[in-house]
């Protein structure tokens, strides 16, 4: 991934939807913002899809990211909770897809893993580690927001990997050198 980069993490839900939004400069990732968004007070389900494909319209002319990266639907044993956590990702998606931004979905067991090194560990556990990497300290409040900002963490690390992410083929170290050019130490 090459300098100067925004990107948005996406954590959708039906009740709370979490953003978390990082930049890339020179290789190094730092907390920009993040938040969440409450959608207990909507009327319906219709009017949380609406509300969603809104405030990430909002979000997106915010922040102005390069590539919004989002949290993949978990497998739930009620298939309405997962049609419904389905149709937030999809109205997020799609906002994102008709202003040309990128999108990439990352399964929330590798999102944790990506982090803590722990596909399995709690939010809190995400949320104490994003605070190390980022230098920053986060109210515990917003754990579905720093789950935003491991989607978005997870982004950045599948992308800037020597190896090659499961998002891009990496075709060599010669490959990621040459989109890497600040990553080189020239003593």
């Amino acid at each position: 991934m090459g300098s100067d980069k925004i990107i948005m993490g996406i954590d959708p839900g039906t009740n709370i939807m979490g953003f978390g939004v990082i930049s890339v400069t020179n290789g190094k990732p730092s907390y920009v913002g993040m938040g969440v968004v409450d959608l207990r007070k909507e009327p319906d389900h219709f009017a949380k899809i609406k509300a969603v494909t809104i405030k990430v319209a909002e979000l997106l002319e915010i922040y102005k990211p390069d590539t919004l990266s989002i949290e993949s639907p978990f497998v739930d044993k009620n298939p309405q909770v997962m049609l419904k956590l389905g149709r937030a990702q999809g109205a997020a998606i799609t906002t994102a897809l008709l202003r040309g931004i990128p999108v990439y979905e990352y399964a929330p067991r590798k999102a944790k893993a990506a982090i803590t090194g722990n596909g399995a560990a709690s939010k809190e556990q995400v949320s104490t580690m994003i605070q190390r990497i980022l230098n920053v300290e986060l109210d515990v409040k917003y754990l579905d927001a720093t789950d935003a900002l491991a989607i978005a963490l997870c982004h950045y690390y599948d992308f800037s990997s020597p190896l090659g992410g499961s998002s891009k083929n990496n075709s060599s170290w010669e490959q990621f050198l040459k989109e890497n050019p600040g990553r080189i130490n020239k003593k």
